[in-house]
């Protein structure tokens, strides 16, 4: 590895970027450095340009944006190269999918496996991501409380999720049922992303809901069944774990039901 990739990823580590992250900027500023054959001492404004333009054609602009930001970082912080220069199209605002309940409902009447069945209704009733859910111990979860703990989530912040009071008794069968740390487990250990992304996918399928389905939009749709029900926004950003409340006022633009009782100008007439 050349040295200031090497560089890149020290400092990447040390300012406390998760694994992924870390792999998503060295992957870009890799395929960058081989696009230019170049001296990475030697890169300008004209080479970054060169390189983000290939990826306009047949790529989206998250892809693009995610490419910049990576080479922005490498450039500004290990290069030490100032390209505030640059303009690329914002990213494309794409609301998105959310299941109604009665969706929910189907999703997990669907799941007949009793593990996969409570991984689902897990995920819808306490918003968190997949990649959380994963790394959730045993003791992170509190049945007599009915609360967990989130352990160094997204931004490395711990908080806390609610437990619906449904699931405890299930809950606590299910703890006591094995000696695996991990709160949910397969036979190799610990369960993959791509392990519940299956589970997910498979129940939607078999409920022939039409949406594209994934652990994520369990998350999206709990946090709009929330707003719809009149739960406070500010609120729903602590148990999403959102830094910033503009994340969380995505859900004001698609509450469906809010939408439904407005009265069409035509029946008015």
């Amino acid at each position: 590895m050349i040295p200031e990739l090497e560089n890149l990823t020290n400092e990447l580590k040390l300012r406390g970027f998760s694994e992924k992250t870390v792999k998503t900027y060295m992957f870009f500023n890799q395929k960058f450095l081989n696009f230019i054959k170049k001296n990475p001492l030697e890169v300008d404004i004209s080479d970054i340009k060169s390189y983000l333009a290939t990826l306009t054609d047949g790529h989206s602009s998250s892809t693009v944006n995610l490419a910049f930001s990576s080479i922005r970082f490498f450039c500004e912080n290990i290069l030490k190269k100032d390209i505030k220069e640059i303009k690329i199209s914002k990213r494309e605002k794409k609301l998105p999918s959310v299941l109604t309940k009665d969706e929910v409902r189907k999703l997990i009447s669907a799941t007949r496996n009793k593990k996969s069945n409570l991984i689902i209704q897990f995920l819808y009733s306490t918003g968190l991501r997949v990649s959380e859910l994963v790394n959730l111990k045993k003791e992170d979860v509190s049945i007599d409380e009915k609360i967990g703990w989130v352990r160094s989530g997204k931004g490395k912040k711990d908080r806390i999720f609610i437990l619906p009071e449904c699931l405890l008794q299930q809950l606590l069968q299910h703890i006591n049922s094995n000696n695996i740390p991990y709160l949910f487990s397969g036979k190799k250990g610990q369960l993959t992303v791509r392990n519940i992304q299956k589970i997910v996918s498979c129940s939607a399928k078999r409920a022939s809901i039409k949406k594209r389905v994934s652990p994520h939009t369990l998350r999206h749709s709990f946090a709009t069944h929330l707003l719809e029900g009149g739960t406070d926004i500010r609120k729903i950003q602590e148990l999403l774990g959102h830094s910033n409340l503009q994340t969380t006022q995505i859900y004001t633009h698609i509450s469906s039901e809010e939408l439904k009782k407005i009265t069409s100008p035509l029946d008015e007439l």
